[in-house]
C-alpha cells in the first residue's frame, strides 16, 4: 500500500546521517588511515586504537539514526 502522508524533514535528515555514518564505519573498516590521510594527524601513533574507536561510534551512530528513522516512517499521520 502506498504511502498517503508526506514524509517530514526529520526522516531524511536521519536517513541521510544514518547513510553517511554507515559508509564511514565500512570505509574504516576497509582502510583505517583515511583519517590520517585526510588530517594528517596520528593521535594513537599508529597503534590503531582510535580507528576501533571510530568504527564503534559510527556503527551506533548509524544503527541508533536508523531506528530513529524507522520509528518517523512509522509514524502514523496527524489529522
Amino acid at each position: 500500500m502506498p504511502r498517503r502522508t508526506p514524509l517530514r524533514r526529520r526522516f531524511w535528515i536521519e536517513t541521510i546521517l544514518a547513510s553517511i555514518s554507515g559508509l564511514l564505519t565500512v570505509l574504516t573498516l576497509i582502510t583505517r588511515e583515511w583519517i590520517e590521510a585526510l588530517t594528517g594527524w596520528d593521535p594513537d601513533h599508529g597503534n590503531g586504537s582510535l580507528e576501533w574507536l571510530i568504527v564503534v561510534v559510527f556503527a551506533v551512530a548509524a544503527a541508533v539514526l536508523g531506528v530513529a528513522a524507522r520509528i518517523e516512517w512509522r509514524r502514523p499521520a496527524l489529522a
